[in-house]
């Protein structure tokens, strides 16, 4: 082989690497993922109690819940629409497991019927949205009502005791990991195989993209729209199993606030608001972004009211940079 014929393999090598690396840095996630790498090392140099094995874990933990329901929240605002409901379904979903494992329900059949009780309730968002069509911010938010009512029902506002045979699911670990942190990831693993490799996950991102295109190219709109209704009701329902092994105990306060994380996470992790655009992975780095500065606040004694102000300030931010960059490709 000349040395000519070397070189050009070589700048063809090279070419590959930088178009792949172009390519790398210009999605969303990677501009996510450097924010969250750039925090974490300034928290670092301010606590130094950061980077200890203990607190890692801790904020993966911290963050585990939020990641799993920002998987099925991800796909509703892929498609244009928005999910109110989700701590409200998280705190019910605890109740029921709770007065599920009360009864003396096997453990297999609890889950099952918990997991199906969240689909349904998520098919009754799905319906109220494609079959009487109302706006999915209403009709999820009369269901964030409906169910925390429910749950104050059922309790009496106090809280329900909750013993083995669940608390795995929400305290055990996996050698140092803990359980819910596996979790998160085989439920983010699916959720990106099913949203780039499946037809219906494909079908999704076409719905948010263009819903009269996609009619007219024969995807049935409806169905997939009350299909991420129907997937977000389960994930609430399994964190909410998640959540009451957490605590060992349901209350029916306990979910209150989640819409805005899970939101927040998913709008920071590169989806737009205004649907066809996001990943699973994105969203999973928005989760991560969130737990990291709940955790540095904490680390660093700030007051947890500032907790709440950041998070609007997070959410205002990424929704205003999502808005001037689709002005910026309109024009």
């Amino acid at each position: 082989m000349s040395y000519a014929s070397a070189g050009k393999r070589v700048g063809k090598g090279l070419g590959w690497g930088t178009d792949l690396a172009k390519a790398a840095v210009a999605k969303k996630e990677f501009s996510v993922l450097v924010a969250l790498v750039l925090l974490c090392a300034v928290i670092s140099i301010l606590s130094p109690y950061f980077l200890t094995v203990k607190n890692v874990f801790n904020v993966l933990r911290q963050f585990s819940i939020i990641g799993i329901l920002a998987v099925g929240e991800a796909l509703i605002i892929i498609t244009g629409g928005i999910d109110l409901s989700v701590g409200s379904l998280v705190g019910l979903s605890g109740i029921m497991t709770g007065v599920f494992v009360n009864a003396g329900i096997p453990p297999v059949i609890l889950c099952l019927l918990v997991l199906g009780c969240g689909c349904a309730f998520g098919s009754i968002n799905g319906l109220l949205v494609t079959r009487i069509g109302i706006n999915p911010f209403i009709a999820t938010l009369g269901m964030l009502s409906i169910a925390r009512g429910s749950a104050l029902l059922i309790t009496g506002g106090l809280p329900i005791s909750v013993e083995n045979p669940i608390n795995f699911l929400g305290d055990g670990h996996v050698g140092p990991v803990p359980f819910p942190v596996i979790l998160m990831f085989i439920v983010a693993i699916i959720g990106q195989v099913f949203a780039t490799r499946t037809l219906p996950g494909r079908n999704v991102f076409a719905v948010g993209n263009n819903e009269r295109a996609a009619k007219l190219s024969g995807i049935r709109v409806e169905r997939a729209k009350l299909m991420v209704f129907m997937i977000m009701g389960g994930l609430c329902a399994l964190s909410g199993i998640v959540l009451t092994g957490t605590l060992s105990s349901a209350a029916p306060t306990a979910g209150a606030g989640y819409e805005l994380d899970v939101i927040a996470a998913v709008v920071m992790g590169g989806a737009s608001l205004s649907g066809g655009v996001g990943s699973i992975v994105g969203v999973i780095f928005g989760a991560a972004l969130m737990g990291v500065l709940r955790n540095g606040f904490v680390l660093m004694g700030v007051s947890a009211y500032w907790q709440v102000v950041s998070i609007g300030v997070v959410i205002i931010a990424a929704v205003s940079l999502d808005s001037l960059g689709a002005k910026r490709k309109r024009s």
